[in-house]
């Protein structure tokens, strides 16, 4: 997928209004320039972000279109991926959650020079985040799927949807979940790399037969 076609995937899935344009590019910006005092993506990534983190992560909404109403948790969002696009292409309020303290404040930065009053950082490991219901749970690049699902099950109840892309070991990760978790789980291929795939699951609880979240 070329720039131009990730900006045209955009476009055609979610009818991009001009000032979210104006905001996707500004973050994009952001991002480019933050990465002169940190490494918040590849370098090998920088002339494909559109492709490779934009449209990576707004893949994301259209599969939690069936989602309910309700908080989107994004665990280890690092510099904001998917949480900020998310943020930017939805009003469903976000939390972000991110340990690293520089990142937080590059997080924070942007939340607050592109206007998004429905996201906001947790500054802290997602096991220590108070208990909730998330609506939509979603985790890029955080860990494998037993320990992402035993950190974050206390944020999710049986009605919860998880999208988590695991690049090309979501078949390998799935199988070694099932041993310990139960849900309704399934994986989906990713439109910019079609040897990665997500993970959508909901119902998730664990094996034992306690249910969690």
């Amino acid at each position: 997928m070329t720039e131009e076609e990730a900006k045209g995937w955009l476009q055609t899935h979610f009818d991009v209004p001009r000032e979210t344009w104006e905001g996707l590019e500004a973050y994009v910006a952001m991002l480019l320039a933050e990465m002169d005092q940190q490494n918040l993506i590849a370098e090998s990534t920088r002339t494909h972000v559109w492709a490779r983190h934009i449209v990576d992560s707004a893949q994301l909404v259209t599969m939690a279109r069936g989602a309910r109403e309700g908080q989107w948790i994004d665990l280890g969002s690092g510099a904001g991926l998917p949480g900020i696009v998310i943020a930017l292409l939805t009003k469903r309020p976000v939390v972000m959650v991110e340990s690293r303290r520089k990142r937080v404040d590059f997080l924070n930065g942007v939340i607050s020079r592109l206007s998004l009053p429905h996201a906001s950082v947790f500054a802290g490991r997602v096991e220590t985040v108070p208990a909730a219901a998330a609506a939509v749970i979603s985790a890029r690049a955080y860990a494998p799927l037993p320990k992402l699902l035993s950190s974050a099950v206390h944020l999710s109840d049986l009605n919860s949807l998880w999208v988590l892309p695991k690049g090309r070991n979501a078949h390998n990760e799935l199988e070694v979940a099932r041993t310990s978790w139960q849900g309704v789980f399934h994986v989906e291929r990713s439109i910019t790399d079609p040897e990665s795939a997500i993970i959508v699951a909901t119902g998730v609880r664990s094996a034992r037969g306690k249910v969690q979240g």
